[in-house]
């Protein structure tokens, strides 16, 4: 692979009226394909979310995920038993409701309702008992996103987000198939349960900077770029709007800043002539954060595992997932499928890693694969979501 050119031109590509009206419908399919290959990317990874040992993957799947699979009943590298019933993060010392304390668990009572019994068993997959092609429940609050722009015509409001997230969250008659939720979820309403206002329930936790809070930020930003026409000041609006949606679910600095860059990275891949290299708008984009060089990983390093469990973590961590993605859509940047074949084979937080990766890479090729989009559970209603929300 080539080195990428590093100099310091704008990121933003700008163009006139007359091209901007001319792209829109290629921006629509672009759009399209990234939507689709976020819910691809994490229902791939979903049956081997969080094995942190590539070996087990292949253990389990012989040959590795090559396709949809459904959760396996043993999880090898499971910690969910350690994991808080009560508040973001792990269990302290005080676990769970104590004699005569009247206070509501929020693993069982307020959300993720009649799923609290296994979160106490040792191997525990999380996400039992999911079907093949079926989404993580990150992935399901980006279709929450999703809906409510559709729902609003395309203007977003921080409040009626979160009163689509809390009803979506917390109904009676489960809407979402997963056993566990990530610490923020835990978090946010362990604040509610508090008295915060709900534009103040974002939890901080050592993992409150992960991949995990971008995953719903995608949608929101790529439906606000096709609204606008990609000069500097309108993508600056956008990144705004994406960090008041992070705040609320994410406060994190460090994510706020990589958030930034996504969304620059969407607006220049949105705008992108197909004949230009994106490897340079990749290695912009890495420069949130310190240290990173896309360059010598590509041209240096003698396999992926080198990479995203060896130079990276493959944990959820900002700081080594978002390089990950990137090395990995640098990489397969031709093959939305084979992105997202290899981010899964690699394990650990391969699901939210997935969904960001998906949509890179489908921005950078124009199109998603149909052989996986074909075996999502839910492709049917995802896929009229997503065209009601280019229309919206």
């Amino acid at each position: 692979m080539a080195e990428v050119n590093k100099v310091d031109a704008p990121l933003i590509i700008t163009g006139d009226e007359t091209l901007e009206s001319t792209i829109n419908p290629v921006k629509n399919e672009k759009c399209r394909a990234a939507l689709q290959s976020l819910f691809i990317g994490d229902a791939l990874s979903m049956p081997v979310h969080w094995f942190y040992n590539p070996l087990d993957i292949q253990r389990v799947f012989p040959g590795g995920i090559t396709q949809m699979e459904a959760a396996p009943e043993i999880h090898p590298s499971s910690i969910m038993s350690l994991h808080s019933t009560t508040a973001g993060g792990r269990k302290s010392v005080s676990r769970g409701r104590q004699p005569g304390n009247a206070a509501r668990e929020i693993v069982g009572d307020v959300i993720l309702r009649g799923k609290q019994q296994y979160w106490g068993i040792p191997h525990q997959h999380y996400h039992r008992g999911m079907q093949a092609g079926d989404n993580t429940l990150n992935a399901c609050c980006a279709r929450v996103m999703i809906r409510g722009l559709i729902k609003s015509a395309g203007v977003y409001s921080k409040q009626s987000f979160l009163e689509d997230y809390i009803e979506f969250m917390t109904a009676e008659d489960p809407q979402h198939p997963d056993t566990y939720a990530e610490s923020w979820h835990r978090g946010f309403f362990a604040n509610r349960e508090r008295g915060l206002p709900t534009d103040q329930c974002g939890a901080v936790t050592h993992d409150t900077p992960s991949v995990g809070g971008l995953v719903a930020i995608v949608p929101l930003a790529l439906k606000l770029l096709i609204e606008n026409g990609g000069s500097q000041t309108e993508v600056d609006s956008v990144c705004k709007t994406c960090r008041e949606q992070l705040m609320l679910t994410h406060p994190d600095e460090l994510l706020a800043r990589v958030c930034d860059s996504m969304v620059a990275l969407f607006a220049a891949l949105l705008q992108r002539d197909p004949n230009d290299d994106a490897l340079l708008l990749l290695v912009r984009a890495s420069r949130c954060i310190s240290g990173v060089d896309l360059n010598r990983l590509w041209q240096k390093a003698p396999g992926d595992m080198h990479v995203v469990g060896g130079t990276f973590s493959t944990a959820c961590y900002i700081t080594d997932s978002w390089p990950s993605l990137l090395y990995l859509a640098g990489k397969y940047q031709n093959s939305a499928e084979a992105a997202m074949l290899a981010n899964t084979n690699l394990g650990g937080e391969n699901a939210h890693r997935g969904s960001v990766l998906g949509a890179i890479v489908s921005l950078i090729q124009g199109q998603t694969s149909e052989r996986l989009l074909s075996q999502l559970l839910h492709r049917d209603e995802i896929t009229t979501e997503i065209e009601q929300l280019l229309l919206a």
